[in-house]
Parts: structure tokens; C-alpha cells; sequence
């Protein structure tokens, strides 16, 4: 079992982060990619205990994900996370439709993803702004090293905050997805 610890906070400078990773000996892991994830689940039993189970398709391939429900300690959202690579992900899909899952929401971001000091730091660009998320036991004392704070650390996941969006932004569309420019921070 591994339990992913994340720190999320909304970005208001990709480039002065980006920068500051640099300055702090921070290595690129992978170049933006464009990710697209679908959220699986059957007459809600996963949303009703928070639980998440989700299939990505990115630049690198495609995974299945399930994440449990979450504990918070110190901002820093923990949760189970079961990850595995997917060799052909419109059969997976045929299996979870068999099995009677069906698509729920989908969500799309770009990611760009450092390492520093035992931490992943993946900048994220959505259709509602930039977020960056510091995954890892040193979370928080990395966010502090980027100049960032902690405590202003986001606790809802990227599709509760896209149904705030939404509230303010009618138009939107139900998934988080880019289809438009919409973004209002």
C-alpha cells in the first residue's frame, strides 16, 4: 500500500516557480503534457466513501489510480494510492464498463513535473488557472524553500474546485476540460 501526502496550492506565477526550482537545484522530471482523466465509478459507491478510481492518459501512457478517502495533517492532504500502467486503455475501459462502472467526470491539465529535495513539484495549468502540488513527505518544508505557504494549501481535489469555478462561471462546462479560455483565478 502507499499513502500519497500532497500539498496544493493555486499558483499565481508558473515562471518565477519555475525559476526559483532552478535556483534550488530542482531537475525536471517530464515537460508539460497535456493529461486527460477519466473518473470511474458504479451508482456512486466510490464518491460516497471519497474514494476515487481513474483512468489517465498522458505522455507517458495511460494508468489506472485508486485513491481512498483523504485524512489532512498540517495542510498536507494523505490518502491510499493503488497506481498500475495500462498497455491498452480502450480495453480497460470495456472491462470497467463489464464490470458496471461507467465515466463519470473528466478532467483534463497540463503537467510539468521537478524534483527537489525528495519531492515531486508538478505545475499544473487548468482551465480555471495554475495550481502546483508538492507530493511527498517533505511537502511542506519544500513549499517553503519555493517561497510559497503553506497554510494556504487548497484542500478539495481539482473537480470539487472545478463545481466552485462553475458556480461563478455558468458557462463552464460540467467537465474540466479545455474547451475555451475561461480561466478567472
Amino acid at each position: 500500500m502507499s499513502i500519497e501526502r500532497e500539498l496544493k496550492l493555486r499558483l499565481e506565477d508558473r515562471a518565477s516557480l519555475r525559476a526559483r526550482l532552478e535556483e534550488l537545484g530542482g531537475e525536471r522530471a517530464h515537460h508539460e503534457t497535456l493529461e486527460d482523466n477519466l473518473v470511474w465509478d458504479r451508482a456512486g459507491e466510490l464518491v460516497d466513501r471519497g474514494c476515487l478510481l481513474r483512468l489517465r492518459t498522458d505522455g507517458q501512457g495511460s494508468h489506472l489510480t485508486y485513491k481512498g478517502p483523504a485524512t489532512f495533517e498540517e495542510g498536507v492532504k494523505a490518502r491510499e494510492e493503488l497506481e498500475t500502467g495500462v498497455a491498452d486503455a480502450d480495453a480497460l475501459a470495456a472491462v470497467l464498463r463489464a464490470l458496471g462502472y461507467e465515466v463519470t467526470r473528466r478532467y483534463q491539465k497540463y503537467r510539468e513535473t521537478w524534483r527537489l529535495g525528495g519531492c515531486l513539484v508538478a505545475l499544473d495549468r487548468t482551465p480555471m488557472g495554475d495550481f502546483v502540488e508538492f507530493e511527498g513527505s517533505e511537502a511542506v518544508a519544500v513549499a517553503r524553500r519555493c517561497g510559497l505557504d503553506p497554510e494556504a494549501a487548497l484542500a478539495d481535489h481539482y473537480l470539487a474546485l472545478w463545481q466552485a469555478f462553475r458556480r461563478r462561471r455558468p458557462q463552464a462546462s460540467r467537465d474540466m476540460i479545455f474547451d475555451g479560455e475561461l480561466e478567472d483565478g
